[in-house]
């Protein structure tokens, strides 16, 4: 290793090697093309940047077939075209109006430490800028009766958020005129599915009655 790369992760440069003499050079031709030809997904999975919960390794899929946005608790935030800056939105806007996705998906995952954060009234600020609190609070809306419930268990109160806040990110999606149009064209669908990191199971959201299912895989 050079001087100049000492310190760059030993782990991840390991990793490297093994995909450039693996996965790599069975998908090289692929890569090549995408390359040549550009990507041309026909799926947006917007997912929580918790590091046990990336859409391609769960769905396993190859190069160029999803286009993933990830975020603390894959929160969608309401159309705002207010001059700031909006990196899920803007991601959502390439996404829909350039790549001419067919599906948003919207997956969010059990433990999850945005939610808990969210539901703890006494958190505090991991810094002065408390951009965490900040972009949490896109919740508030929906989390209040859920944490002053006294029927449920603070597991059940996390598990709930959790789904809750992906049908209210999926609202937020249909606040955006391009994914509001294309979805009355039928052009474009909108799900929701929760991801359980302990046991691997897949909990997809049913378009009429919003509740959580197990697809059958077998």
């Amino acid at each position: 290793m050079t001087e100049r790369l000492k310190n760059f992760p030993d782990k991840l440069l390991a990793g490297y090697r093994d995909f450039m003499t693996g996965s790599y050079v069975s998908e090289s031709e692929r890569y090549r093309a995408l390359a040549e030809t550009g990507q041309k997904p026909d799926t947006m999975i917007i997912a929580c940047c918790d590091s046990r919960a990336a859409p391609e390794t769960i769905f396993n899929t190859r190069p160029g077939e999803l286009f993933v946005v990830r975020n603390v608790a894959n929160l969608v935030p309401p159309y705002e075209p207010d001059g700031e800056f909006h990196s899920t939105s803007a991601a959502l806007e390439f996404a829909v109006q350039s790549l001419r996705v067919k599906d948003v998906i919207v997956m969010g995952h059990g433990r999850c430490g945005g939610i808990a954060a969210a539901l703890d009234e006494n958190a505090e600020p991991l810094s002065p800028g408390d951009f965490i609190g900040k972009w949490m609070s896109l919740l508030a809306p929906v989390k209040t009766q859920i944490q002053h419930s006294t029927v449920l268990t603070t597991s059940e109160r996390q598990t709930a958020l959790e789904r809750v806040s992906i049908r209210n990110s999926i609202e937020n999606l249909r606040s955006f005129p391009c994914v509001k149009i294309l979805e009355d064209k039928g052009k474009l669908r909108l799900h929701g599915a929760w991801f359980d990191i302990s046991t691997g199971e897949l909990w997809v959201m049913d378009h009429k009655s919003k509740d959580f299912i197990r697809p059958d895989i077998k």
